[in-house]
């Protein structure tokens, strides 16, 4: 049996956070397929190294990951032409201002700095998978995973 494509992947070494994106994403409908990796090693090999059937619709990343940060990762996804479409969001709790510009320069589509809240936090996340998932237009073709 074949699994379905991943929605979205979400890039987080925190469990807390992990579970409180996944219940806000359950609880709102927002996505159906969410893949989780832990470090940015692994968030590379599942969208550059051959893992993904197709591409995510959104890539959520934090910055502060072991092996490799969020902004190598960033950097890696929005420089190959396979990935270079996929919508990626930080969402991290850095409010370093070089965190913020190296991210744009690299291509980040959105830089949101992660509620300590809990309400706000479950809001930002809600709206965040509503509008990147559900209302926000892809380029046709930009679903598949290209080979290398």
């Amino acid at each position: 049996m074949l699994e379905a494509p991943v929605e979205l992947l979400l890039v987080e070494d925190n469990p807390n956070d992990i579970e409180l994106t996944l219940h806000v994403f359950r609880k709102y409908n927002v996505a159906n397929s969410i893949k989780v990796v832990r470090d940015g090693a692994e968030a590379l090999g599942f969208l550059l190294g051959g893992d993904a059937v197709a591409l995510p619709r959104l890539v959520l990343l934090d910055l502060k990951l072991p092996k490799v940060n969020g902004i190598e990762v960033l950097g890696k996804l929005k420089s190959d032409p396979r990935t270079k479409h996929v919508p990626v969001v930080v969402l991290t709790s850095s409010r370093e201002d070089r965190d913020l510009y190296m991210c744009y320069e690299l291509g980040v589509n959105s830089y949101i700095v992660k509620p300590v809240d809990f309400a706000q936090f479950t809001d930002s996340i809600r709206q965040l998978g509503i509008y990147w998932l559900l209302l926000n237009e892809r380029p046709h073709g930009a679903t598949q995973a290209q080979p290398a």
